[in-house]
């Protein structure tokens, strides 16, 4: 199913930019919501109804604000929104996590309800309730066209895994976007980038880690388990940066701009700079209507340790029902409370190329916690990774490793700035003229080259469906 909505993508887009184009300015937003429902339905055809509910109970909720502000009924359409998009995200994700939660603590027998979680719905539920709360904030205004508001929160280019997008950021270009030759030229090239990254890179080092992670851990040797979380940290960062940048591509094309998800997180000195630079919509979230909610920063150093604390239970409940992601932002809420405390000042103090590898060594355990559902495995991988289960090094490690390091290799160099500046430098040198063939030829090469593995591939994940 995955592997076909992305090629359905590919043979939907064409359909979309021409009805688009030929559609009236007032009735593209129209536009976009029917064939974002249509996207939708083609991996959810029974979920598109939830969509719609959710659509249509914001927009209530947001005119109900409005029409009572300034009085105490102010707070119900927020207090409904809140509650109603939380119960419907908690019941669809996080009821069987409970139940077999109270189960095992209780010994009961309670049945399981095992409900298909509906595709992209934290991404979605939380843009929902963020108009609700920019409306009752007063820092977005109304939307009374409730097809405009259907396309906001449908939206096809990024409605599966994001980014996140607040309406108060693209609320003006709902209705007055502008349309023009470089902005859907720069959204063909990010597309066409993020494909690339998504395709190319993302599935082909995801092979390497899909054959050690199918190993006995037992026989899995120290060099073979480091191998197989480096692979999985580049899978994860370029299938969900690629499939960020598809998105932000796409929105161009439409004319929309959406802001930056990911910003050469790997390249960071410490955890509060890497959670800076990744998923930067879902911190920003986060930040904006839970961590200053709660109060921030204000009331003193504990209550500021508190609410870090909280925002990052919450940020790994976020990404899964299940006890390795609670673990997983417990481990960066503890990482990051400790920089708040005393270590980003050492680190500060120390040379850099040890924040680097203290980074790195953070991330890259995270990624163990965060992979393994069953937290078995994951503490059987981390013995791995410290040699104790088949010691150093073996032949077919050796083999893995030489066989994917020019891969590994290229991944590295894509994850840093450096083609980035590479690229400045050439547009320096180069003239625009002769940059633009360079780019026009990139595009051809990356979408031929990409064409052809979605054609002859059949292993082509998205990691961040599932959330």
């Amino acid at each position: 199913m995955v592997f076909s909505s992305l090629t359905f993508l590919l043979l939907f887009l064409p359909a979309v930019l021409l009805v688009y184009c030929l559609a009236p300015r007032q009735g593209r937003n129209a536009v976009l919501f029917l064939f974002s429902l249509v996207f939708y339905a083609w991996g959810e055809p029974v979920y598109v109804c939830l969509m719609l509910f959710s659509t249509a109970l914001d927009y209530t909720c947001g005119q109900l604000v409005e029409k009572h502000r300034g009085t105490p009924r102010q707070k119900l359409g927020l207090i409904v929104s809140v509650c109603v998009n939380l119960g419907l995200l908690f019941f669809f994700k996080y009821t069987d996590f409970f139940i077999g939660t109270i189960n095992g603590v209780l010994g009961t027998a309670i049945p399981q309800l095992h409900l298909p979680l509906p595709i992209g719905i934290s991404f979605y539920t939380f843009q929902t309730m963020s108009y609700t709360i920019d409306v009752y904030r007063g820092e977005a205004k109304l939307q009374r066209n409730i097809l405009s508001f259907g396309a906001y929160v449908s939206l096809f280019p990024q409605l599966i895994a994001g980014p996140i997008v607040r309406y108060q950021d693209i609320a003006d270009q709902l209705d007055g976007r502008v349309h023009s030759f470089d902005k859907f030229s720069d959204g063909v090239k990010r597309f066409v980038t993020g494909l690339g990254k998504k395709v190319l890179l993302a599935n082909n080092i995801g092979l390497l880690w899909s054959a050690i992670s199918a190993t006995d851990v037992a026989k899995l040797t120290a060099v073979g388990a480091w191998l197989g979380v480096v692979a999985f940290a580049f899978q994860i960062y370029f299938d969900f940066s690629g499939y960020s940048d598809m998105a932000i591509g796409l929105g161009k094309m439409f004319g929309f701009e959406f802001l930056e998800n990911f910003n050469y997180p790997y390249i960071a000195g410490s955890v509060t700079e890497f959670w800076r630079r990744w998923h930067i919509s879902l911190g920003t979230w986060f930040r904006d209507y839970v961590y200053i909610s709660l109060g921030g920063n204000r009331g003193g150093l504990w209550r500021q340790l508190r609410n870090i604390a909280v925002v990052w239970l919450l940020t790994g409940f976020w990404h899964g029902a299940a006890w390795n992601f609670v673990l997983w932002g417990a481990w960066f809420g503890i990482l990051l409370i400790c920089e708040k405390l005393f270590l980003l000042k050492w680190l500060k103090k120390a040379p850099g190329v040890v924040g680097q590898l203290y980074t790195k060594l953070a991330v890259l355990l995270s990624w163990v916690l965060f992979t393994f559902d069953d937290l078995g495995k994951g503490w059987a991988y981390f013995r791995a990774m410290l040699g104790a289960s088949a010691g150093f090094v073996n032949t077919a490690a050796l083999y893995q490793l030489l066989s994917y390091l020019p891969l590994l290799a290229i991944c590295a160099v894509a994850s840093t700035p450096l083609m980035k500046r590479l690229y400045e430098r050439m547009n320096a040198a180069w003239g625009q003229r002769l940059l633009a063939t360079a780019d026009a030829a990139r595009v051809l090469v990356l979408s031929a080259m990409s064409a052809a593995y979605l054609i002859s591939g059949s292993y082509n994940p998205f990691l961040y469906f599932r959330f």
